[in-house]
């Protein structure tokens, strides 16, 4: 159970309380750092093409192509300098990052703002005559965000085109939001100021509830929700998060060693460390190793291996529903599974997570993710989804492989 009351009262009601949380522990940001610290200087345009948005660059386009790192800024401000410095640190290793709100615009935005930045960077990378004609990389997409931003961040991190999500002094707010957590497939990675930052209960909190073989990273700094974005180059944050974009958005694994294993960089440093799934190479899990003894002969009387699939309805609302099936191995263990879900008439599946599934609507079959179907006797492993309708009285079966 979360608690909520206390931790964001503020957050959730306004943007004012957030702002003045950030201005009483940073005060007035640093004078901006034009250029960032990497390779390829970077500074700020707009584009009438993308009302509302402020697009951080490198001022000279490299040869290479630019992942995309759309952001969501601190009490969900329609400021899109609001995390320049941060930003244009990032921008200048190499990205196009794009920040929801106008520069020094006024007001609050919105989840679907993160949207229209990935649609409109994918447009303009194939229009002839843009400037950035086949110069971004569409495949590799990051979305973030920095407090209300992370929940603008996760409400669109189930968007196909996102290869990464990056939640910055953020949580949920509403134990009911919790399906956005079950319906993560790709990595994933927590920036947080510490015990003292406001945002600390909610984000460790997640991070406990996250899908099991998710690939996943948890930092804390000792910093409070403030963070380090208004510093010069983004300070430490924008250091850090510099180095895991380059890790997943640019295959770069010397960045990625400040990020996994026993020994890795922020392990030895002032940061605060915890992972989950976490490889160097390529971010998928881990698969189970096969049992130590060979299976037997004999195959079991069903002539497949077994598997049992319980189907339960976690939240059901006027008109819509998440519900979640556990699938779990019988005698020998499996090499996959799949599931046969016949739904009530009227239902159907609007998003479906840690699974992989055919049709929406009466009887669906869902089989297992790369990550999640090899099983040992008796492992469970889990998926879900948020339908419409009515969730009651849906029927689950499993046969594994």
């Amino acid at each position: 159970m979360r608690r909520r009351a206390q931790i964001y009262a503020g957050l959730a009601a306004a943007i004012v309380p957030i702002t003045s949380v950030i201005m009483a522990l940073g005060g007035t940001p640093a004078s901006a750092a034009i250029g960032g610290s990497g390779p390829y200087p970077a500074d700020y345009e707009t584009s009438a093409t993308l009302a509302n948005h402020t697009i951080f660059r490198p001022q000279t386009l490299p040869s290479e192509r630019l992942p995309i790192v759309v952001w969501g800024n601190g009490g969900c401000s329609a400021n899109g300098l609001s995390q320049g410095n941060f930003l244009r640190e990032i921008a200048s290793h190499g990205f196009l990052a794009i920040a929801n709100g106008a520069p020094n615009g006024s007001g609050s935005t919105t989840s679907q703002m993160l949207t229209q930045s990935i649609d409109w960077a994918v447009a303009e990378n194939s229009r002839q005559g843009s400037k950035y004609y086949n110069k971004i990389d569409t495949s590799k997409v990051a979305v973030a965000g920095f407090s209300c931003g992370g929940l603008e961040a996760y409400a669109v991190s189930n968007d196909p085109r996102v290869t990464t999500t990056g939640i910055f002094s953020s949580g949920l707010l509403n134990d009911a939001d919790d399906y956005q957590l079950r319906r993560l497939t790709k990595p994933i990675a927590y920036f947080v100021g510490g015990p003292s930052d406001i945002a600390y209960p909610n984000a460790m909190d997640d991070w406990g509830k996250l899908p099991a073989g998710l690939p996943a990273f948890m930092g804390n700094l000792n910093v409070g929700h403030g963070g380090t974005y208004d510093q010069a180059n983004g300070g430490e944050f924008g250091r850090v998060a510099t180095l895991y974009f380059k890790w997943r958005l640019k295959g770069d694994t010397t960045a990625g060693r400040t990020f996994v294993g026993a020994d890795c960089g922020l392990c030895r440093s002032q940061w605060s460390v915890q992972q989950k799934n976490l490889t160097l190479d390529d971010g998928t899990p881990p698969t189970t190793p096969p049992p130590t003894t060979p299976p037997p002969t004999t195959p079991p009387p069903t002539g497949t291996p077994g598997c049992t699939a319980v189907y339960s309805v976690q939240d059901q609302w006027n008109g819509g529903f998440v519900a979640n099936v556990s699938v779990t191995a019988g005698t020998t263990a499996l090499t996959g599974w799949r599931v046969t879900l016949t739904l009530p008439s009227g239902a159907s599946v609007s998003s479906l997570w840690n699974g992989v599934s055919s049709g929406t609507s009466g009887t669906i079959t869902v089989a297992n993710q790369s990550y999640n179907g090899r099983l040992a006797a008796g492992q469970a492993t889990s998926f879900g989804f948020q339908g419409t309708g009515s969730g009651s009285g849906a029927t689950a079966s499993c046969t594994g492989s």
